[in-house]
């Protein structure tokens, strides 16, 4: 497992890079089809509408071909023929031909500025009133020039003066973009569950990897755990089958006594990991009943007399909490609160300091203990309630247990509807906050 996982993480975030990558490379490239289909669509809406522009109109009465237009005795002094398209049509005129053209190719109505020139913009001209603003910007525009040439065998052939019709169309991008949007879109959100994926994958193997390594501390300390008793129970087996040994009453039930004690030991140790499958369960049933919470803690406080005498430390007790009737569970509101006791006499130095406060705070019945023990760092401290773990201090043995106390005491602590709360300091010691709503 801890060979194949740095692989499977490479080939996973490679992977997810290529896809990412990828996507970046066909929407670029999407958009870049979109933005030479949308000019070559504009390119020829301008050439059909320059080819509407140079329909022939306004020819004067009585005109019925060119060399009349050249000859006519009566042009002397006036406009024979408008064929310039500057004069034959207006601005608005020029606009809905435009509009028109655009929209027939396009399938909707865009936004567009445009001009009509002659000598290529320069002299007379008419245009659109954003025309001038947009003309200078060529990278962010799209714009199209597009000659106003007579059609061959029209009576404006080799008559019209020189124009161009000039279309601009304002950031030519964004239409792109709306046109593919759907794609983008569709895109991302498929880059998202990619991502999400694999952020799940990684993050279960992680889980797995961490599990794996809880399973194998576990198996370690059940195994020191359980071979310790079954050695001396072998060791005292051993003794009563001497018969020096068979024959002393004393020495028998000493022996006697070893067996009970180790087997009552190992007996222990079982009904820890029974009632820990329970709690995954949620079979353990509480029986809450009303309790002064001080004498429950009392009851607690004697049960760790002895261990705490034989360190040669010291148990302060202050109750200073005004109301302490809670709703509690008698048996498991005694354990959680030994489990606690107990620890912080297993983690400390030689003559242990513990304290054990209570107090009121608002509606909620607190119980503080602090310790002046080994501490834990930052890592241990955001894990310490996950169950089996243990944190390593040199030799994972020095402390006996499965790690499952402190999770059972905040699962505990939550069946009581109480919170519970951890603050450590490394090597200056610990302290643990329970608190608990007060009975109604």
């Amino acid at each position: 497992m801890k060979k194949i996982f740095p692989v499977i993480t490479i080939l996973i975030l490679l992977s997810l890079f290529g896809l990412i990558f990828f996507q970046i490379k066909w929407i670029q490239s999407a958009k870049g089809y979109k933005q030479q289909e949308l000019e070559n669509k504009i390119t020829s809406a301008t050439a059909e509408a320059a080819d509407k522009l140079m329909v022939e109109r306004n020819i004067l009465p009585g005109l019925k071909n060119k060399r009349d237009i050249l000859f006519n005795p009566e042009k002397k002094g006036i406009e024979l023929f408008n064929n310039s398209v500057l004069q034959r049509f207006t601005n608005d005129e020029v606009n809905q031909i435009i509009k028109n053209s655009l929209k027939k190719y396009l399938m909707k109505d865009i936004p567009f500025e445009f001009a009509i020139a002659q000598n290529d913009i320069v002299g007379e001209e008419i245009q659109s009133a954003n025309f001038a603003k947009y003309f200078p910007d060529t990278s962010n525009n799209l714009r199209i020039v597009y000659p106003l040439i007579p059609q061959s065998g029209s009576s404006l052939e080799n008559l019209s003066m020189d124009e161009v019709l000039v279309i601009i169309v304002p950031d030519d991008s964004s239409i792109v973009i709306r046109e593919i949007f759907w794609f983008i879109l569709g895109s991302i959100l498929f880059t998202l569950i990619i991502t999400t994926a694999f952020y799940i994958t990684i993050r279960s193997l992680l889980k797995q990897k961490k599990l794996s390594e809880i399973k194998s501390d576990f198996i370690n300390n059940m195994t020191h755990e359980f071979k310790t008793p079954l050695a001396t129970i072998s060791l005292a087996v051993d003794a009563l089958k001497n018969e020096k040994v068979a024959g002393d009453k004393e020495k028998t039930h000493y022996f006697t006594s070893v067996i009970k004690e180790e087997n009552k030991r190992m007996n222990k140790q079982v009904e820890a990991i029974l009632q820990a499958a329970l709690l995954d369960k949620q079979e353990v049933q509480l029986n809450l009943k009303k309790f002064s919470a001080h004498s429950l803690i009392s009851i607690a406080v004697n049960n760790m007399t002895l261990p705490i005498n034989e360190k040669n430390g010291e148990l302060e007790v202050k109750h200073d909490a005004k109301n302490d009737l809670i709703m509690a569970d008698e048996v498991h509101f005694i354990n959680f609160v030994n489990n606690l006791l107990d620890n912080a006499v297993k983690y400390s130095k030689e003559n242990p300091f513990i304290r054990l406060t209570t107090c009121n705070s608002g509606n909620q019945f607190k119980i503080i203990i602090e310790d002046n023990g080994i501490g834990m760092n930052k890592e241990t401290l955001n894990r310490i309630f996950e169950k089996f773990y243990r944190a390593h201090t040199g030799n994972i043995h020095n402390v006996k247990g499965f790690g499952l106390g402190l999770s059972y005491v905040k699962t505990m602590v939550n069946a009581h509807k109480g919170t519970i709360k951890a603050e450590s300091t490394l090597g200056k010691g610990s302290c643990f906050i329970i608190s608990i709503p007060l009975a109604k």
